[in-house]
């Protein structure tokens, strides 16, 4: 029985996409520590889930011998699958063909896969692996990237997107991840930079290495351009498939639900004494977290960068919930330039996707000094005020501790459409703490006192007594209730349950003016 040469050339075709550049090449790859794209799609995509899209796609240049250098697929992976049951859109550049240089064919490809994320309201996932713009093919690469931020921009707010640095990125290319909502990073195997080390030199006289310069740890730990840094390359893509289990499909869904099996009505007695007696003792804040939220979900996100403020998502009753947190155990969880660029970024990701926002609060204020004030710290605090006001999804904030000043304020209290407030009972809430102000309002009894130091521990002891607890602010109705710090649970579970179907819209308009 003769075999149709017609299905001979499908297969044959079709072998040749498989192979990509070659087996030396994917040995290669592999001795570098790193996946194929059809690997890394494997692991990403349910099995048996991925239908490819443009797969016998080949680059249109003849210009260089390149007319004779055609391979099928050129250089990028793209198509549709699932992951956990849930629709996707995904692609992978291949290092294989041609160092997965960005060529007009391929940019197409992405775009194509683009489109069809943001018809069909499902997020899209790139893994990125590639040397940068094919120089081949002169400006039609360079446009094939602007195509791709286009889309990237759009598509902000609408559909989570998701950008995997699982290789070299760099010059324009950086760019795409740059604008989607969460970068992750594999160690010694990535790298993000818009010029390279011999550029570096060649420019500044600078001699940096390429993991120095760009790579995961400095992303994660100096710049804050990467959200997490993986092992490697399976580690990477189980990251991801992981941060999108908190997320929703599109801006117009709810995040899915999910079984913790932790009992909403939970008390930890532990946190009734975690806490520190002393108001300038450090804690930290994780633990606060990970006793309130259901058992093992809590993920964070930018965790090596801006330490004094903790964002991440996490589970309650079930639930799907950003979480803000002052850190007090770096730099006495003050709010300065790095950490609010941090949290308002993640603040309006939750509320352009309809992720309730839980925020835990102890912080002192606004880090002082010229290094702040030159930086920009009024602009980049607005930013976090900003975001908080704007959010329209339930927001919910415990003051665990220190609330001081205008960082009062700014930490999704009532006044900026907080909808519920509660404190511990050991909280302050004031101006500024008990020292510094009895220093200002008490400072001529203080200067006349006979005993200065004892006069001003005297005043001191009554300014807290009077002032710094949660009940004055009470009082007023800006906090709603104070409680055992064991009971904070299975209250924000009740009060989570009551908000899930608030509806709140801002005055209409384009866009607001962000302080950027």
């Amino acid at each position: 029985m003769s075999t149709d040469p017609r299905f001979e050339e499908l297969q044959l075709r079709r072998e040749a996409a498989l192979l990509g550049g070659g087996q030396d090449r994917i040995d290669k790859q592999h001795a570098k520590g790193r996946l194929t794209a059809r690997e890394r799609m494997d692991l990403l995509l349910d099995p048996g889930s991925f239908q490819e899209t443009g797969v016998f796609v080949t680059h249109r240049c003849g210009d260089f011998g390149m007319e004779k250098r055609k391979i099928t697929g050129d250089g990028v992976v793209a198509g549709l699958g699932r992951i956990d049951g849930r629709p996707v859109c995904a692609f992978a550049q291949d290092f294989t063909v041609f160092g997965g240089t960005l060529s007009e064919s391929n940019a197409r490809k992405i775009c194509a896969i683009m489109d069809q994320a943001l018809k069909t309201g499902c997020p899209v996932i790139g893994l990125n692996d590639s040397g940068g713009a094919r120089i081949q093919e002169g400006v039609t690469s360079l446009g094939g990237y602007a195509d791709i931020f286009l889309r990237n921009t759009l598509a902000s707010g609408v559909i989570p997107q998701i950008s995997a640095i699982l290789g070299p990125c760099a010059g324009g290319a950086v760019y795409s991840p740059a604008i989607t909502d969460f970068t992750l990073m594999t160690r010694e195997t990535s790298h993000m930079f818009v010029t390279g080390p011999d550029v570096v030199k060649t420019v500044t006289q600078e001699q940096v290495s390429f993991e120095d310069l760009g790579g995961a740890w400095t992303h994660n730990t100096k710049s804050g351009v990467a959200h997490f840094a993986a092992a490697d390359d399976k580690d990477c893509i189980a990251l991801t498939r992981n941060l999108l289990s908190y997320l929703p499909q599109n801006n117009m869904e709810d995040p899915p639900m999910a079984d913790t099996g932790d009992d909403p009505e939970r008390e930890d007695p532990e946190l009734d004494t975690i806490i520190p007696a002393e108001p300038d003792k450090p804690y930290d804040m994780r633990e606060v977290i990970r006793r309130v939220m259901d058992a093992n979900t809590f993920l964070e996100v930018h965790e090596h960068w801006a330490k004094n403020i903790i964002v991440g998502f996490s589970r309650l009753g079930g639930r799907s919930v950003g979480i803000v947190a002052n850190q007090p155990n770096f730099l006495a969880g003050v709010l300065d330039i790095n950490c609010s660029r941090k949290a308002a970024r993640f603040v309006r990701f939750c509320d352009a996707f309809n992720i309730p926002i839980i925020t835990f609060e102890d912080v002192p204020g606004f880090l002082p000094g010229t290094t702040q004030e030159w930086g920009g710290i009024i602009l980049n605090g607005a930013k976090l005020l900003y975001a908080f006001c704007e959010a329209t999804v339930p927001k919910l904030t415990v003051i665990t501790r220190k609330a001081y000043g205008g960082a009062y304020d700014v930490m999704s209290s009532k006044h900026i459409r907080g909808d519920v407030c509660i404190a511990w009972p050991g909280a302050e809430v004031a101006v500024m703490g008990a020292g510094g102000a009895v220093n200002i309002i008490f400072r001529k009894q203080l200067k006349q006192a006979k005993d200065p130091k004892a006069e001003h521990a005297r005043i001191v002891a009554e300014y807290r007594e009077t002032f710094s607890n949660p009940y004055v602010a009470a009082t007023y109705g800006y906090i709603d209730d104070v409680i055992r710090p064991r009971e904070t649970r299975a209250y924000l579970v009740k009060a989570l349950g009551f908000l899930q179907n608030k509806r709140l819209q801002n005055p209409p308009k384009k866009h607001g003016n962000i302080p950027l």
